[in-house]
């Protein structure tokens, strides 16, 4: 399940866990973000996942050659939480299309928490 690309000698299948680790990796080299979160609420401290965690903190739909993703992340306190989330957007729609060649039709930004930079883990 998947984009596909249909050519003359086959088709390309892309698969969601492929496209969830192309958005995650934009993610975290996005100013402001200190990690991806869990998808359920934890509180505003909350604590980022492990990096090695599968996929944590992505979503995604995709529905014939459209991909929707959620995303779940922690960001660092004092930032301007409505910026940092507008660059992740951008962000990882350009890294997503750019790899695909699909087009991204909504990437949605849940902030699950703020957190003090990397000094205070």
């Amino acid at each position: 399940m998947g984009p596909e690309k249909k050519q003359a000698l086959g088709s390309i299948e892309v698969s969601p866990k492929v496209v969830a680790e192309i958005a995650r990796e934009a993610v975290l080299q996005c100013y402001g973000i200190v990690g991806m979160a869990a998808r359920r609420r934890q509180g505003v401290w909350t604590k980022p996942l492990d990096e090695m965690r599968d996929h944590g903190g992505v979503v995604v739909h995709m529905e014939a050659d459209r991909v929707f993703l959620d995303l779940y992340v922690v960001i660092e306190y004092g930032t301007r939480i409505s910026e940092v989330a507008r660059n992740v957007m951008s962000s990882v729609k350009f890294a997503v299309e750019q790899a695909l060649g699909v087009p991204v039709l909504q990437v949605n930004v849940n902030v699950q928490g703020i957190r003090l930079g990397n000094a205070a883990r």
